[in-house]
C-alpha cells in the first residue's frame, strides 16, 4: 500500500511531501549555494507502507561520471533518517539524460548571484533532444558576466572546477567566472 495519500491531520501534509521536503534540503557539494531541487537531480520520491514507510529517492546526476553523486546519496539519506523516516533507498536514474533544462529560475538566480553564470538557453523542446546555444559568429555561447553583466566575455577553458563548468573571463572588468555549461 502506497502511502502517498496518507495525510497527517495536523500539518495537512502527505508523507510523501515530507519525504520530498526533506530530500529538498539537501545541496549540492559542489555548488552548496543550490539544492537538489535548484538543480533539478530530484526526479521522484515515493513512500509505501502505513506503519514503517519506506521512501525511495530518485536522483540523476548532472553527468554520467558525477562525483557528488555518492556525497548527495549519502546527504539524502541522512536528511530523511532525520526526518524520521528509517527505510530510505536512493536510486540514480541515467535515463532521461539530465538537462539544464530541469535547472529551476530560482536556482538560475543564485547561481549568478553566487558569481557562476547560469546557463544561457533551452537545450529541449518536445520530440527529440536538440541543442540550441545562441551561438555567436565565433562558435562560442553567449555568456554575460556574473559580476558586470557584460557580454564582453571569452572562454579560457572548457571545464573549470568541476566538468559543468567552463572557465571564462570579462574583458570588461576582467574577473575570471565559472560558466555552467548547457547540457
Amino acid at each position: 500500500m502506497t502511502s502517498e495519500r496518507t495525510t497527517d491531520r495536523a500539518s495537512g501534509q502527505t508523507t510523501r511531501d515530507a519525504a520530498w521536503d526533506a530530500a529538498a534540503t539537501v545541496n549540492d557539494p559542489e555548488i552548496p549555494v543550490l539544492s537538489i531541487v535548484d538543480l533539478g537531480i530530484l526526479r521522484d520520491v515515493t513512500v509505501t507502507g502505513d506503519d514503517h514507510p519506506a521512501v525511495t529517492v530518485t536522483i540523476t546526476p548532472t553527468y554520467s561520471g558525477c562525483p557528488a553523486m555518492s556525497q548527495i546519496t549519502a546527504d539524502v539519506t541522512a536528511a530523511l533518517r532525520h526526518a524520521g523516516f528509517d527505510e530510505v533507498q536512493v536510486l540514480t536514474s541515467l535515463s532521461p539524460a539530465w538537462t539544464t533544462d530541469w535547472m529551476t529560475d530560482e536556482g538560475k538566480r543564485k547561481l549568478e548571484a553566487y558569481g557562476i553564470a547560469p546557463p544561457t538557453h533551452r537545450t529541449r523542446q518536445r520530440g527529440p533532444v536538440t541543442l540550441q546555444l545562441g551561438v555567436r559568429t565565433t562558435g562560442i555561447p553567449d555568456v554575460s558576466c556574473p559580476h558586470c553583466g557584460s557580454h564582453h566575455t571569452r572562454e579560457l577553458t572548457r571545464f573549470s572546477s568541476t566538468s559543468c563548468k567552463a572557465l571564462y573571463i570579462c574583458n570588461d572588468c576582467h574577473e575570471p567566472f565559472d560558466y555552467f555549461k548547457v547540457h
